[in-house]
């Protein structure tokens, strides 16, 4: 069978060219997954290229499992030999292997959001700040654009230039110290330390240039600068490097992707072959319209023209209605009114929005109506507490050195381990420069004048837990991971633990579904069971957990919405201040990401698009009234389903707005004049200080830390801050 003959001539054209720099631009629906897979099938099959020589890059683990489903039946199962996995995964893989070269223990643990913020709060402190004036979570969103700039901790106290940039160079370097005392890296480190690896062992990069002959990665529109240098690293060999993607959905550049990247491969490669897929699959003609309608207003792309064989469909629907409340009323009636008529199942549904807080209204209309719904990137199955209890044990098991982990469970189950007793652990630790097991440790082991400064009674119990640790520890050394599993809730009593609470039943039901995770990897060797495990679980994301077959409505971003499709699609809040957000309205490159944002959602679409916006909305604590989105102004009216013409106009219901006008409030427009570092009182959040301004016109966006309440961003025309001393 010919591998490549279900392709088009575009899609052939991408598969056949297998020497030098590829191109590949891939509009939404255009088949970019089945090029890569036929390729990489061409490549093995054809070519007769090894599969150990090929290495794929996707962006989340679920594009990775959908390519290795593909590949098994286009290669007859060398899908084992290939390596495909994400930038971060395939990191791991390389660090665990040569990153002990750059100092880097392979028994390294993973952290995640929760492990850095309680590590950065530490930091913060031993810099001699105070948590609760400089916020953990900005200090960590710095930090974290730092590394995906390569910026080292020296390289950034050298260039800062406020007292902000200084304290966060002095709790930077604090920081990455903790990490390298807990054996553990960030997700940036992952990439970061990398990229280092390869730039001071040059012969590890000739090793790994030689074994990949040649690299595909996909989405490479989303790439930082840390990626785009990981990959230049690794092609530098062969220079067979394949990037596909699409500037017109690069919309993450909050996590510091950088659209450049594939804008400029040319200039960086300019030998490089070039293959437009602007053939789309997905979509009707009426949606591929008015998606191409919005984009084209964008100057920083590539232009292309997307196209479709498919019939011209459904017209799309623009609906405004008077409350959030009203909008998320619409959205299930017509949901309920589609599923009487037998049109679409439950599942074929989703519901878009901007934000996260857009979703309860809409939650609270589900649940009114009784209408089943999924929250995509609700509270995360391993983000629960009870699992991530048990992940904390095994990953301390793994890694003696991780501090995180031993302090979240020295006390679960309950052992009488109170903060007192542990803060005189630590300064006992600290004393003999020791790690908190290895104070532990000699606690169990040492008789005499070296023992601990604490009674019999707390020396008991933490020697009892000490025990427990080095009993699961050997049992790492010799069982599979669900014999290591089950040793463990036995030992520890987790199990008669979780069943003495009101809600036991459902916590414990979460604990064996970790347990039947872990069986996965039940034919690996102990000890690299556990390890892997522990990979895998710490990189999944929101996306990842996503079941197309679950039979209900998905509520999910637009942002986590990029490479899923459904039939029907309603994307809700489009006015002006959410879609597109207000923070987009002083930068044209952030407009324009908002726009991409727009088009996304609506490319998601096969059969049928909603538009909505309501006339008034509950923002920041104020209720305000929003203009329709712009974007809304860019469709042409005969697209529009009942000729609807009023995008760029009032509309019928604003026409009537006189009638509520004594509901809404006046807003003082006193702005106060702000910078870094004041100190502020909120009606709501109470006192708070300034992490970051920004002027607007006749306006200001702040940002302020609240302690106690988190990070705040706020609009200074309706959050009425108050200066203070």
């Amino acid at each position: 069978m010919d591998i490549l003959t279900t392709l088009n001539s575009a899609q052939r054209e991408a598969a056949e060219t297998i020497s030098g720099p590829l191109l590949i631009l891939a509009g939404p629906g255009s088949g970019k997954t089945r090029v890569i897979t036929h390729r990489i099938a061409y490549l093995i099959r054809v070519c007769g290229i090894s599969p150990r020589r090929i290495m794929a890059v996707t962006f989340t683990n679920k594009a990775a499992r959908e390519m290795e489903e593909r590949l098994k039946k286009l290669t007859s199962g060398f899908v084992r030999e290939l390596t495909i996995g994400t930038f971060h995964a395939i990191c791991v893989r390389i660090l665990r292997q040569d990153g002990g070269l750059i100092g880097i223990n392979p028994r390294f643990v993973i952290y995640d959001r929760e492990d850095q913020l309680s590590l950065v709060k530490t930091a913060i402190k031993e810099a001699g700040f105070d948590p609760k004036q400089y916020a953990p979570s900005v200090i960590i969103s710095v930090i974290s654009n730092a590394k995906s700039q390569v910026i080292s901790t020296q390289a950034f106290i050298k260039k800062g230039s406020s007292h902000f940039e200084e304290v966060v160079g002095r709790v930077y370097e604090k920081y990455q110290r903790l990490l390298e005392q807990n054996n553990a890296l960030d997700f940036d480190d992952l990439l970061m330390k990398t990229v280092q690896l390869f730039d001071e062992q040059p012969e590890v990069l000739d090793r790994y240039r030689k074994k990949y002959q040649h690299i595909m990665v996909d989405e490479f529109q989303d790439t930082n600068l840390v990626q785009y240098k990981l990959v230049k690293q690794l092609a530098g060999g062969y220079r067979n490097i394949c990037v596909v993607g699409d500037p017109d959905q690069s919309i993450y550049s909050w996590r510091s992707a950088d659209l450049r990247n594939i804008l400029s491969f040319e200039k960086d490669y300019p030998e490089a072959k070039i293959v437009l897929l602007e053939q789309n699959y997905r979509s009707t003609k009426a949606i591929l319209e008015t998606a191409s309608s919005i984009i084209s207003a964008n100057q920083d792309r590539k232009p292309t023209k997307l196209w479709t064989e498919n019939e011209q469909g459904e017209l799309i629907t623009v609906v405004e209605t008077y409350t959030q409340q009203e909008e998320a009323q619409y959205v299930v009636s017509e949901i309920e009114r589609l599923l009487e008529r037998d049109e679409v199942k439950l599942a074929e549904f989703a519901v878009m929005y901007r934000t996260n807080a857009q979703s309860r209204a809409l939650e609270e209309a589900f649940i009114r109506y009784g209408t089943p719904y999924k929250l995509v990137a609700g509270t995360r199955f391993y983000e629960r507490r009870e699992v991530k209890d048990v992940i904390a044990y095994l990953r301390f098991i793994h890694n003696q050195q991780d501090s995180i982990s031993l302090l979240r469970i020295i006390n679960i189950p309950q052992r009488g381990i109170g903060e007192r007793t542990l803060s005189q652990l630590k300064n006992w630790a600290n004393s003999l420069r020791v790690s908190l097991y290895q104070a532990l440790q000699l606690m169990a082991n040492t008789e005499g004048d070296k023992k601990p400064p604490f009674n019999h009674r707390i020396i008991k119990v933490l020697s009892g837990f000490y025990e427990i640790i080095e009993e699961l520890v050997a049992g790492n050394q010799k069982m599979s991971l669900v014999g290591l599993f089950d040793l463990l809730i036995k030992k520890t009593g987790y199990k008669e633990y979780l069943l003495s609470m009101i809600d036991g039943e459902e916590r414990w039901e979460n604990v064996l579904e970790l347990r039947t995770v872990a069986r996965q990897y039940d034919n690996l060797a102990p000890f690299e069971g556990l390890a892997t495990f522990l990979e895998g679980v710490t990189l999944v994301s929101d996306v990842d957990s996503y079941d197309e077959s679950v039979g209900a409505v998905t509520l999910i971003t637009l942002h986590q919405a990029k490479g899923l499709e459904f039939p029907v699609v309603f994307i809700v809040g489009l006015e002006e201040g959410i879609l597109p957000h207000i923070k987009s309205f002083d930068d044209p490159a952030q407009m324009e990401e908002e726009r991409r944002l727009c088009y996304v959602g609506v490319t998601r679409a096969k059969k049928r698009v909603y538009l909505l916006h309501a006339f008034r909305r509950n923002l920041m604590g104020s209720s305000t009234t929003n203009s329709p989105s712009r974007f809304l102004d860019d469709i042409p009216p005969q697209l529009v389903a009942g000729g609807y013409s009023g995008l760029g106009e009032e509309s019928q219901i604003r026409d009537k707005s006189a009638f509520w006008e004594s509901d809404i409030p006046v807003v003082s427009m006193d702005i106060p004049e702000l910078k870094v570092g004041d100190r502020v009182l909120h009606s709501q959040f109470g006192k708070g200080m300034v992490v970051s301004y920004h002027q607007l016109e006749g306006d200001g966006e702040v940002v302020v830390a609240f302690p106690g309440v988190g990070v705040k961003k706020l609009l200074l025309s309706f959050a009425r801050l108050e200066k203070v001393d």
